[in-house]
Parts: structure tokens; C-alpha cells; sequence
């Protein structure tokens, strides 16, 4: 087995102009194959201080022919928890890319956090199972975040979500797989702030400003003067 993720290099490329959460968090992920897991956590990683631990590219490197099934995902999920592990016990934040789509999972990830003294965050991307289906069958490892994925069939697709089971009773902030990154990052951060992780100004500086209202109409020959500049809300 080839080692890829030397810890070194994870912490230099993630503590550099990054937000640094005020405790070492476990951000787990729930969705549809498709639904941009992956690509939502190279942005993420790119914000906040991080590791990236991505089952895509575990699996990748340790089988040929991946077939997603029950044994392989069990092997991924080991050492992609040992992974974590270590990270949180040396004050690292880890974003554990990989489908969280069993309670059980979620609960030893969970375990998994409280050992570790670390705070636990799960985001579940929301996307119709249709959309979901055309990413995972087209990807192109020419692209950055499909490099380590392999196109989905259709069985393998039906056959994951169907073992999937929705988050039952468990704290965990809900973000659209269509939208784009600025808009996840809002609610992410403003979760975050909830769970008193990043401060109040932080969590500010990065929600989505409203833009350019035109409250006055564009009404030709009537008594509103069109000239008039546009009111701006800040």
C-alpha cells in the first residue's frame, strides 16, 4: 500500500491564511453520490485549516476495480478513520470526505470525535436523485475533484442510495448540492458560529452580502424619474 498524505505537508498547506477553528472540529458529509461532496470539501479546506481525508482517493489508491461494495467501504472507512485519528489528536481539523450513509457510521464517527476531544460537524448536501446520477456517470478524472472517482453505473448508484439512512435525531446543518461554494459557505459558517467555533466577526465576513437593489422601477413616461441613481443596500 502506497502512503499519499504525508501529515507535514497537509498542516503547512492548511494553516496558511486560513481561518483556524477555535477547537480541532471532525466535519463529516451525507449525500447522494453525486451530490458534490468532494468538490464542496477542497473549497472548504481551502477556507478553514484542514485536512483533507478523501475516500475517493484511498480507494483509488489501494483498488484497481473498485466495486463499492459493503467489505471495500469498510476498508476505506478504517483507514480513513485511523487517518482522522491522528490528525485530531495532534489539534488538527479534518474534513472526512467520504459518505457518511449509515447511522452507525455516523455514530462511530461521532465516538470517533469524542475521543479525539474534538468537536464534530455533519453537513448533509441535498440534491435530487436524478442530478446526482448524471454527475456520478459522467465524471472525467481530467477534472481536479473527479481524479481519484470513478463513473457510477446505475445499478451501483440505486444500490448505494438505497443502504443510505437519513440523519435521524442528529445535529447536522443542511447545504444544496447545486448551489455554489459562497452560498454552502454561509450556512456552514454560520453553524460553525452556533457551535461557538469561529468567532462572531469571522462568521460575519463570510455570509453572502446582499447585492445591488433597484428600487426604483424602469417606468417610461410616467412620473418616476429614471434618472435617479439606483439606492444601494449595504
Amino acid at each position: 500500500m502506497r502512503v499519499f498524505v504525508n501529515r507535514k505537508s497537509v498542516i503547512q498547506y492548511s494553516e496558511m491564511s486560513k481561518i483556524i477553528l477555535n477547537k480541532p472540529t471532525l466535519i463529516t458529509l451525507y449525500g447522494f453520490p453525486g451530490s458534490g461532496k468532494t468538490n464542496f470539501s477542497r473549497q472548504l479546506c481551502d477556507l478553514i485549516s484542514a485536512a483533507h481525508v478523501q475516500g475517493d482517493r484511498i480507494r483509488y489508491e489501494l483498488f484497481e476495480q473498485p466495486r463499492h461494495d459493503k467489505q471495500e467501504n469498510e476498508v476505506v472507512t478504517h483507514l480513513m478513520s485511523y487517518m482522522a485519528e491522528e490528525f485530531l489528536n495532534a489539534g488538527i481539523s479534518v474534513v472526512f470526505d467520504i459518505n457518511a450513509m449509515r447511522l452507525s457510521q455516523r455514530r462511530n464517527l461521532r465516538e470517533l470525535a469524542r475521543k479525539s476531544r474534538a468537536a464534530q460537524l455533519l453537513i448533509w448536501l441535498q440534491i435530487d436523485a436524478e442530478s446526482a446520477y448524471l454527475r456520478g456517470k459522467t465524471r472525467d478524472r481530467r477534472r481536479n475533484d473527479d481524479k481519484y472517482a470513478v463513473p457510477l453505473e446505475r445499478p451501483v448508484f440505486d444500490n448505494q442510495i438505497n443502504h443510505m439512512q437519513n440523519p435521524n435525531n442528529e445535529d447536522y446543518v443542511v447545504i444544496s448540492g447545486k448551489h455554489t461554494f459562497n452560498a454552502q459557505r454561509s450556512a456552514v459558517m454560520k453553524k460553525l458560529y452556533d457551535l461557538k467555533l469561529v468567532s462572531g466577526d469571522i462568521a460575519n465576513s463570510n455570509l453572502i452580502k446582499p447585492g445591488l437593489v433597484n428600487l426604483i422601477p424602469n417606468i417610461v413616461g410616467g412620473r418616476v424619474d429614471t434618472s435617479r441613481r439606483n439606492i444601494v443596500i449595504r
